[in-house]
């Protein structure tokens, strides 16, 4: 059982399209799924399931209510979801009192046996704030995806130190799973040259898959399916087939 968290603090960078269509493309590889979506927005949650947000992501943090009374199957074989709330969003005043309150998605996920998936798959808000702290905290592996703009590189430098802050302090065993180009238009000049320096910044952590910029990837959540459902025979649709096949291979 692997514990990934999907991170980048710059909106837009396709975080989300990557744990959904992730998720989609390891659960038709016959992998088990939990996805936590701890994002106030709950794109992730909207996209792959409709239910009720009576119990949700927010007692993580809030409640004592069992954990496997928070999980959820989606509309996708294989895959169950924690779903979010919006009142996520005020968790720091929520657990102001609290201690250890870096830990407490660990602790909490302590009382559930997560071997039941073979992969955790964590969504986080656009913030290194508390919820990212916790999230980072609990994984195994981080998963960065980046789109290819100057942007972007900014936005990752300030991911990495605080991912350098959570290994020595928190979790040391937490490692980079990858640099995931996302939204890739090679017919552009200046994609190419952002993907040659991420190349040259971080070496073989930029995965060999990329997510090229397709107009079918970014219909399909209007329609409440994934990729592979929306247009099974995409390039899209490819590209994260193959991506879930490198990660089954990275373990």
């Amino acid at each position: 059982m692997r514990v990934i968290c999907i991170a980048n603090q710059k909106g837009g960078c396709a975080k989300t399209t990557t744990v959904v269509n992730l998720a989609a493309a390891l659960a038709e590889a016959n992998k088990k799924i939990l996805v936590i979506d701890l994002d106030p927005q709950a794109n992730a949650t909207q996209w792959l399931s409709e239910v009720s947000s009576d119990k949700n992501a927010f007692h993580i943090f809030s409640s004592k209510l069992p954990i496997d009374e928070l999980i959820h199957t989606t509309r996708v074989p294989n895959i169950d979801i924690i779903p979010a709330h919006q009142d996520l969003a005020s968790i720091e005043k929520v657990v102001a009192n609290e201690l250890g309150v870096d830990f407490l998605l660990k602790r909490r996920l302590l009382s559930t046996n997560l071997r039941r998936w073979d992969f955790v798959l964590i969504d986080t808000p656009p913030t290194l704030g508390l919820i990212t702290v916790n999230a980072l905290t609990t994984s195994h592996e981080l998963l960065i995806p980046v789109t290819t703009h100057i942007m972007t590189l900014a936005g990752v430098a300030q991911l990495l130190t605080k991912f350098d802050e959570i290994k020595e302090l928190l979790n040391p065993d937490l490692t980079i799973l990858g640099f995931l180009p996302s939204r890739v238009d090679l017919r552009t000049k200046h994609a190419k040259e952002i993907l040659q320096s991420l190349k040259e910044q971080f070496g073989d952590k930029v995965l060999k898959s990329m997510i090229r910029e397709n107009v079918r990837l970014a219909e399909a959540p209007s329609f409440g399916e994934s990729i592979l459902l929306y247009d099974d025979h995409s390039g899209a649709a490819n590209d994260y087939r193959l991506l879930a096949q490198e990660i089954i291979k990275l373990a």
